[in-house]
């Protein structure tokens, strides 16, 4: 028998048993499952380096996820957003990655993504209410 335990906070060390178990089912499935490797690119104010802004992804299996990408109201529209993914795709043809994926809401940026080369994969509707969470591509070749 097992027991199930709820925590409304999940606790640090339960979610680094639950991922320890996980990455060991993972590694015995595919003998050369690889740790992600993180990196961030950052947008610094000039005069006070606070970041403010920027990129976050990790590599693993050979693709890049853009797990986060935030540019300040003040730099919008004036291509920072591109050269973040400019450099993050270019950081991914370095590494070897067959493509990038990510995933955005309809009131963020599917529309930028787009114009960058990747197409949607998949869909949740109504995440949140009144709004659609989108999956996006961009195979790199």
């Amino acid at each position: 028998m097992v027991e199930i335990g709820y925590e409304a906070v999940l606790q640090p060390d339960s979610e680094a048993a639950i991922g320890a178990a996980l990455i060991a089912f993972n590694r015995a499935q595919v003998p050369d499952f690889p740790a992600p490797r993180t990196l961030g690119l950052t947008l610094r104010h000039p005069e006070t380096a606070v970041i403010d802004g920027g990129l976050t992804a990790r590599i693993s299996f050979n693709w890049m996820f853009v797990e986060m990408l935030i540019v300040p109201a003040r730099l919008r529209g004036q291509g920072v957003g591109t050269q973040l993914m400019a450099q993050a795709e270019a950081l991914a043809r370095e590494a070897g990655c067959a493509g990038i994926w990510l995933d955005t809401f309809s009131f963020q940026a599917p529309g930028f993504y787009a114009r960058l080369g990747f197409s949607v994969f998949g869909e949740i509707t109504h995440y949140p209410p009144g709004a659609s969470r989108f999956f996006l591509q961009k195979l790199l070749s």
